[in-house]
């Protein structure tokens, strides 16, 4: 029992302690009033850096909601680098103007819940329950 105590401790420790985040690295090109790619999909607690390319005159790239900020030139890229922290869906938009259509050059980045920590934390429970449980079917046999 008492082992069985110590490693759901061990394991509960090393699982708030962990955060189950990866290192992702998002290279985003820009060019006559697109970002390709225009959608990005990445994990709450993700460290992220986004590389912005431009192929054709400056872009800038701002991300809504993290108040994030980097721009490109032409054969210079810039980046940005930030932990995913809060989920949710937040426009990227051009912010340096750079054409009648600099308006409409708009993406998405979608942080999404970390389902992995979620499911060690279900883990954990079912340890915790099922070594609580052991006792009681042992009393009662």
């Amino acid at each position: 029992m008492k082992k069985i105590l110590a490693l759901v401790l061990i394991l509960l420790f090393f699982g708030i302690s962990f955060s189950f985040a990866e290192d992702r690295t998002i290279t985003v090109k820009a060019k006559k009033f697109s970002y390709t790619p225009n959608k990005i999909e990445v994990n709450k607690g993700d460290h992220v850096t986004i590389r912005l390319m431009s192929e054709d005159v400056t872009h800038g790239l701002f991300i809504d909601g993290y108040g994030l900020n980097t721009k490109a030139h032409p054969g210079s890229d810039g980046s940005i680098s930030f932990v995913a922290n809060k989920t949710g869906k937040y426009a990227f938009r051009c912010s340096v103007t750079c054409g009648e259509f600099h308006p409409y050059m708009v993406g998405n980045l979608i942080v999404g819940p970390n389902h992995r920590f979620y499911f060690f934390g279900l883990i954990i429970l079912v340890i915790c329950i099922g070594s609580a449980a052991i006792p009681l079917l042992k009393r009662k046999s």
